[in-house]
């Protein structure tokens, strides 16, 4: 997997504004995926001794079938606080050095956390998207940006997530009854097919597979 470092990681908030507004004009909100997809995979966090450590975990899936062909695990000095907008400056790091790892590159990444719907349109499945150069979703538990319409309680149902007049995501319902996740567009993919793969990804638990798994390997569960 070909990665590309366009900055450095050890940054003043002010700095990493700056790189999120640069490199947000490279994000691709259209559809450039493979027409086969293979593999999917899931990346997250979790930390260690008091949040100094970070441990980043990446799950490949088979797809359509949602099997684990192969997982990844690294580890590196957590640099960034934790401070909203700025997700990815803590994480995206270790999940490099994670994704440096697996043998099997995957046709599309899902991200715990935004796409575009982030204050400056580069979240963390725009920033890792536009790293690698791979089609990435961001599939969020919490709202950071946007309102929406209500949302119905069956599995599937979305409305569009506005935000300074511009649809930059999804609420989506990924199981009925159960409280739903924001999805958006990381990088080379649209609105419309990362709801979908959101939704195909999602079986009988809320999260998408890959992200659920990649979750109990981040935390060591």
């Amino acid at each position: 997997m070909k990665i590309s470092q366009r900055h450095e990681w050890s940054l003043s908030t002010e700095q990493a504004i700056a790189i999120q507004e640069q490199l947000s004009s490279e994000v691709i909100t259209e559809d450039e995926l493979k027409q086969n997809i293979e593999y999917v995979a899931g990346v997250d966090m979790g930390f260690e001794e008091n949040g100094t450590v970070s441990r980043a975990a990446v799950a490949v899936l088979s797809y359509p079938d949602l099997q684990i062909v192969e997982t990844s695990i690294a580890y590196r000095p957590t640099m960034f606080p934790y401070i909203p907008g700025f997700l990815s400056f803590r994480e995206v790091p270790a999940v490099l050095d994670a994704l440096s790892k697996v043998k099997i590159t995957p046709d599309i990444i899902l991200c715990d956390g935004q796409g575009i719907a982030h204050p400056r349109g580069f979240g963390i499945a725009c920033h890792l998207g536009v790293l690698v150069d791979i089609p990435t979703i961001g599939v969020a538990k919490s709202l950071l940006v946007g309102k929406h319409e209500p949302l119905g309680e069956a599995k599937g149902s979305w409305q569009p997530l506005i935000y300074k007049g511009k649809t930059v995501g999804a609420v989506v319902r990924t199981r009925t009854g159960v409280k739903p996740v924001y999805v958006s567009p990381g990088h080379r993919i649209s609105l419309a097919t990362a709801i979908d793969y959101a939704l195909r990804c999602t079986t009988k638990y809320r999260l998408p597979e890959t992200t659920r798994v990649a979750d109990k390997l981040a935390s060591a569960r």
